[in-house]
């Protein structure tokens, strides 16, 4: 019985050393589609934002502002920082509207999410 101990304690080191290691290096990734809030893109299944202002609007009470790509996929952006701040900052001027953005993708459980290195509209 004295393994037992020696096996908990290897384990709750290993599930420490699990949460501590940094995530594998990411490769930059580029998506184009419109910025929009994210309750519009699941609760009313959109292909693109009513308007501006309804993102805008919905922005500014709180809901997160994602990218909508062409094939339906929905790309979270985040903040690679801890603690991590909002990125509805980052998105606010490009609501509403195309986008190209370019940055490291972070996949999980089938949700995309995206930490933004520089976006520019599109035509």
């Amino acid at each position: 019985m004295k393994l037992r101990p020696i096996i908990l304690g290897a384990l709750t080191v290993g599930m420490i050393f699990a949460f501590v290691t940094p995530a594998a290096p990411q490769k930059p990734f580029t998506v184009e589609g419109y910025v929009l809030d994210s309750a519009c893109a699941f609760t009313k299944g959109l292909d693109k934002p009513i308007s501006r202002d309804c993102a805008l609007a919905c922005a500014k009470e709180g809901s997160q502002l994602v990218i909508l790509a062409k094939d339906g996929s929905i790309y979270w952006p985040i903040d690679s920082a801890t603690p991590a701040k909002g990125q509805n900052a980052k998105l606010l001027e490009f609501a509403g509207n195309r986008v190209k953005a370019t940055g490291k993708l972070y996949d999980r459980g089938g949700s995309h999410a995206l930490v933004v290195e520089s976006i520019t509209a599109v035509k």
